[in-house]
């Protein structure tokens, strides 16, 4: 742990910073008189200050083996596991603390021969959003970070925008990183995603904006990431080895020689950042590479003019080079397409620019152009690039123990590409696009037509067949996405039945007229055919990916719409009907989504948008989704569909529970006892201005939800005392006729049960507002040691109205609402409250509560006026 000064760690006293160490390193530089280059790590929501172990570890493992000639310094931030991508609250203040850190940590080194001047920071999750908010501080210089690395970062916007703070805090980052890029420049960053693996965090909103003149930037999706080739969760994509190894290989590469730190040079962190995590051509990365070569060694030299050769290696002792004269075949074909089995870092393939009859003297070294893949190595190289080359040269170096092959072939390009046009969504999987590559050849690119669009889903099946059952190198399969780097590559053996899920995690840019492609690294003598089909699990999947944090607002819809028809029903037939029927009868899509998709498409139109702006109206969500390329196709038809299922399923969950608690009660404990009392009473206003200041001195939320126990508890008095009139009538008396009493006890019974009806429906939509106001209620309660104020609170003001609401609305009944002048309004006002919950509330949940607390005010007035 290291010391803070007092006035910081009196402003932040939830929040630590720890240096990571292990055995001697750690003895050593207990004292704190530290040599290496600083990084520091920031966890993210609920992550904890040791996940930086995986990173720390490694990277003194690698020091360790250049007998630290360079060695890292690994920081970590304790923020006390708070959950920042459910609150917002305590994002400008982890920011402001990272400040102060950085400046602790550069001290730490002060007066030191190499000391640094910025410090690199690693960020998961939420710790990277905070590390980019940090150039949005007044006071701090852009100068103090050089690099910045995020892990399952979501840059574009909140997963679940439950508060204000959370939303406001990504305006202001997102527009001042758009505004300032100029000045970001020297900052290079980089966005690893997880892909389909990350349930919380979907890739799409891991990419940092495009900008033509932010040419510092790079995203990229894990199942890309040379080396890696995997999909990782949203936690393991902070110890996942193959990535940890990319991440420490990287910064190692990025050391200058001269200040001992990380280069200064924005160029050089670019280029190694792509070695290592977008191309990687299976050589050490070298930042100015030798142009020419010569090709020296006692190796026998073999001329190869055919315009396909394989070669098998397998305990050679001599080495040899293959030539390859371009002369015969720069007319007839357009590419030439090498591989090498040998993952080894060393050279392998040259361009010949002058030779003699038997040997080239001088070569350029063709191996920077390659690309690693899981089995091989390939390179593909367009003559028409390379006039001045006379031969392609093939080096084999002595194999003693090893076995590989190497393969060459000169190709037409247009030969080798084939279309392959993709299924219509709505085929629902039943009709299939099939291809068959009926060549031997070595590479083939099956170009997938109109795949363009998120809400795509397909199910590819590769099948090779084969001549001869001969062993056989693999066949890499590798998905390719032009416009983002979030390629999926698959190894299968040959020959084999492969399954490949084609899916995207960003749609095919406008400006971008380039088509996905299967790119096939193929066996010899081997036939492929290709099958593709729509999967409509997966086109769900997509909908569920993109779209499942807007289901609340579907569900709260829903169930406003059928309050607003129980309302309806009670002012024409003097009955309250059942939830769900109510439901059924009302929660229609065409009474909500039309009038949405009227206001989007008319604010295409700049007469319409400057009327809207003069309004003050803020922008409909489907209309930013739309610009987001977000949006599918009645995909707001199939969420609202989503919530009538579980506002319907909550509904009868809610009447079976109460049914349940009633019996349990009647059995244990006796009958309670119900008075009918004004609805404001002295000790009521007290319980009102008791939890007023509940809600303003501690947390709205935690008033809330008492008010929402005290509600729960009444409901289940009220439907106890139902159960025990419908069960057990009362005995009439002597001075009452019985045709009087019976009529009497059937109109209390009718009145009680319309009641509860409507108690019920408003504990459900009320039991919603709970849900959303829930994380800033678990960050008070996790945070009351350090203080008793929940500062900022999302729901202090909006808990003040609701708590005066429920505190009426538990003592009412439906025979106050029925003589109501307002009842009219009341019950048309859900409907028109439900559109724009649609409308406003799918990217801002923090709305929702309001729609509803309005819509129960009014039923409040209806029970006074």
């Amino acid at each position: 742990k290291i010391k803070l000064p007092k006035k910081t760690a009196r402003r932040y006293p939830a929040y630590e910073l720890y240096l990571y160490g292990e055995g001697n390193y750690a003895e050593e530089n207990k004292n704190l008189l530290l040599t290496g280059i600083p990084v520091l790590f920031l966890p993210g929501n609920a992550g904890s200050y040791k996940q930086v172990r995986s990173l720390g570890s490694i990277a003194l493992r690698k020091a360790e083996g250049i007998d630290f000639k360079y060695h890292f310094n690994f920081f970590s931030v304790n923020f006390n596991e708070e959950l920042v991508a459910l609150y917002g609250g305590s994002l400008q203040r982890q920011t402001k603390f990272v400040h102060e850190c950085i400046k602790v940590i550069l001290k730490l080194y002060k007066d030191r021969e190499f000391a640094p001047t910025s410090v690199a920071i690693i960020g998961h999750s939420m710790g990277g959003l905070v590390a980019r908010a940090l150039l949005t501080l007044k006071n701090f210089k852009p100068e103090l970070i050089n690099l910045l690395i995020t892990q399952a970062t979501p840059h574009v916007a909140p997963v679940m925008p439950l508060d204000k703070y959370l939303t406001d805090f990504y305006t202001a980052v997102n527009n001042h990183w758009i505004l300032k890029a100029q000045e970001l420049r020297n900052l290079t960053t980089l966005s690893v995603a997880g892909g389909f693996r990350d349930y919380q965090v979907r890739s799409g909103l891991t990419f940092l904006p495009r900008l033509s003149q932010h040419d510092s930037a790079l995203s990229v999706v894990s199942s890309a990431v040379p080396r890696a080739w995997a999909s990782t969760d949203h936690l393991s994509i902070v110890w996942c080895k193959e990535l940890i190894l990319a991440t420490i290989r990287a910064f190692f590469d990025l050391i200058d020689e001269n200040t001992r730190q990380i280069t200064e040079d924005p160029k050089k962190r670019m280029s190694v950042l792509n070695h290592h995590f977008v191309r990687h051509p299976a050589k050490i990365f070298e930042e100015n590479p030798e142009v020419f070569t010569e090709l020296i060694g006692t190796f026998m030299w073999i001329t190869v003019k055919a315009s396909k050769w394989t070669y098998s290696v397998y305990n050679d002792s001599d080495g040899k080079y293959f030539t390859f004269p371009l002369a015969s075949h720069r007319k007839s074909y357009s590419h030439v397409y090498c591989e090498n089995s040998m993952l080894d870092t060393g050279s392998w393939i040259y361009g010949c620019i002058n030779s003699n009859s038997s040997m080239c003297l001088e070569a350029t070294d063709l191996s920077w152009g390659a690309e690693l893949l899981p089995t091989t190595k390939v390179v593909i190289l367009k003559l028409q690039d390379y006039p001045s080359l006379s031969h392609i040269v093939i080096q084999v170096p002595p194999a003693v123990g090893n076995k590989y092959t190497l393969g060459c072939e000169f190709l037409k390009e247009d030969s080798r590409t084939v279309q392959l046009p993709v299924t219509h969504l709505f085929s629902f999987g039943l009709s299939s696009s099939k291809i068959l590559l009926n060549s031997t050849g070595l590479l083939y690119n099956v170009q997938l037509q109109h795949f363009n669009q998120i809400y795509q889903a397909f199910k590819i099946y590769v099948e090779s067949h084969c001549q001869s059952l001969k062993e056989r190198k693999p066949s890499v399969y590798r998905l390719h996405i032009p416009w983002s780097h979030e390629d999926s590559i698959i190894v299968a053996k040959v020959p084999s039945l492969t399954e490949i899920s084609a899916k995207l995690h960003s749609a095919q840019p406008q400006s971008d007229s380039r088509v996905p492609q299967l790119n096939i690294y193929s066996s010899s003598d081997c036939q492929y055919e290709v099958i593709l089909k729509t999967s409509l699990l997966q086109v769900l999947g997509q909908i569920i990916r993109f779209h499942a944090g807007a289901l609340p607002v579907y569900i709260v819809s829903n169930i406003l719409l059928a309050y607003g028809g129980q309302l309806s029903t009670l002012r024409s037939t003097g009955l309250c009907s059942d939830f769900s029927l109510e439901l059924v009868r009302t929660a229609k899509p065409y009474k909500v989504e039309p009038l949405i998709s009227v206001v989007v498409f008319l604010q295409g139109f700049n007469w319409f948008r400057e009327i809207w702006e003069s309004l003050s109206l803020p922008e409909v969500d489907a209309a930013v989704l739309s610009s987001q390329d977000a949006w599918f196709p009645l995909v707001s038809l199939i969420l609202f569909l989503f919530g009538t299922g579980v506002a319907y399923w909550s509904g009868v969950f809610f009447s079976t529970s109460l049914r349940l608690f009633s019996s349990v009660w009647l059995l244990l404990i006796r009958p309670p006892v119900l008075q009918k009392d004004k609805l404001i009473t002295p000790r009521r206003l007290c319980g009102i201005l008791s939890l007023a200041l509940v809600s303003w001195t501690t947390c709205g939320a935690f008033a809330v939800f008492i008010i929402y126990l005290q509600y729960l508890f009444k409901v289940l008095k009220r439907n106890i005392l139902n159960f025990i009139h419908t069960v057990k009538p009362q005995n009439s008396t002597d001075s009452v006729p019985e045709s009087t009493q019976a009529l009497s006890n059937s109109t209390a019974i009718a009145e009680a049960v319309n009641s509860l009806e409507m108690h019920v429906t408003i504990l459900n939509l009320f039991t919603w507002i709970v849900l959303l106001n829930l994380p800033s209620l678990v960050y008070w309660l996790k945070n009351l040691r350090y203080s008793v104020r929940l500062d900022p609170d999302p729901c202090r003001s909006t808990a003040v109205i609701i708590i005066g609401i429920l505190e009426i609305l538990m003592n009412s009944s439906t025979t106050e609402v029925k003589s109501s002048k307002l009842l009219k309004i009341a019950a048309k006002v859900p409907l028109p409250l439900s559109v724009a919950m649609l409308a406003f509330g799918r990217l801002h949940l923090y709305r929702v509560p309001h729609f509803v607390t309005f819509s129960l005010l009014l039923h409040v007035l209806c029970c006074v006026v």
